[in-house]
């Protein structure tokens, strides 16, 4: 796997990264042992940059990601996350705080459950619209002065939030969603981030496993898996219609010798060494599909096929249910 620039502060990470969420919550029942055995697959593959967060499973991420690699520690780049609040006694509780003094238990929390002393990328999860973001970044940069943080991070923020937190500390990472079937980031926020220098993290670049062509129907998901509740793209209604479009990626993956997920990864690849997706997952098996994706090309007649067959106004339904869209800088 190359190393490539994430931004212009000297991060350097894998060309593509791993996104833990799902080994914890959401996505179906949990299995640690093959969680922590992808974890270091990754790491054989090449994968250095590792993205979790603290409300994922509401610290049972952190800890899992941590015992797991800390370890091998000087071959890893670390991304966690803050902002998020949940609470163990009540999972349906969702809060957002970026006050200064949150910000700074918030990493000392993140660092006692990871067993590290610092963290490689600090993003904020969520904008909090009644804090300053002034206020908040100026928190974070005190945690790089004090040597907790090495570089500093957003995720679903505005080009006006960016432009503001930038001013205060230099942001090295935007974290949005992005992939064939999200792509709202293109007008605006990727202009922004180039201007500023600021590396771009896409997650969910496989649409939630929607893109890989696996799931055929909602009865695929499982009664503990989420998506059909979180993800309004995923619900019944919406489903079939999105489905025609999952079908068209896989007619060209088919003509190409690939399947759909390599495909739709090789798409968001070709968009520059400037975006370092993390596609998620809990299990080798895909993990090591995702990898080979970085070794696709795509000629620019195929990049336009693809585009083609997966119109933006034909995908059905929201990407977030209406309570998690309001959480959304914009």
């Amino acid at each position: 796997m190359n190393k490539v620039k994430l931004g212009s502060q000297g991060a350097i990470v894998s060309r593509m990264g791993l996104g833990c969420m799902g080994m914890s919550e959401f996505y179906g029942d949990r299995n640690d042992e093959e969680s922590s055995a992808t974890l270091l697959r990754a790491l054989d593959l090449g994968i250095n940059f590792f993205d979790t967060a603290d409300v994922y499973g509401i610290g049972d991420n952190e800890e899992l990601v941590g015992k797991t690699l800390r370890p091998r520690r000087d071959e890893i780049f670390l991304a966690t996350k803050f902002a998020n609040i949940r609470k163990k006694e009540d999972p349906t509780f969702w809060g957002i705080s970026g006050k200064p003094e949150y910000v700074k238990a918030a990493c000392e929390a993140s660092l006692k459950r990871l067993g590290l002393d610092h963290i490689d990328l600090y993003y904020q999860h969520r904008v909090d619209p009644n804090t300053p973001i002034e206020d908040t970044v100026g928190a974070m940069a005190e945690l790089v002065k004090e040597g907790k943080v090495k570089y500093l991070g957003l995720s679903e923020a505005s080009p006006a939030t960016i432009r503001r937190a930038h001013k205060v500390h230099p942001i090295t990472a935007l974290q949005t969603e992005y992939s064939l079937w999200e792509r709202h980031v293109e007008d605006e926020i990727i202009p922004t981030l180039r201007e500023l220098g600021i590396g771009f993290v896409p997650y969910s670049p496989l649409g939630r496993g929607f893109l890989t062509g696996t799931i055929t129907n909602t009865a695929d998901l499982g009664d503990k898996d989420a998506r059909a509740q979180r993800y309004p793209r995923f619900a019944a209604e919406n489903f079939d219609k999105n489905q025609v479009l999952v079908e068209r990626v896989r007619a060209i993956a088919d003509r190409k010798g690939v399947k759909p997920g390599q495909l739709a990864l090789a798409w968001v690849l070709s968009k520059g060494e400037d975006f370092v997706p993390i596609p998620g997952t809990k299990r080798r098996k895909y993990l090591e599909e995702n990898a080979a994706a970085a070794e696709i090309k795509l000629t620019p007649a195929e990049i336009t096929e693809l585009e083609a067959a997966f119109p933006q106004e034909e995908i059905a339904g929201e990407r977030y249910a209406p309570a998690n869209l309001k959480a959304i800088d914009r």
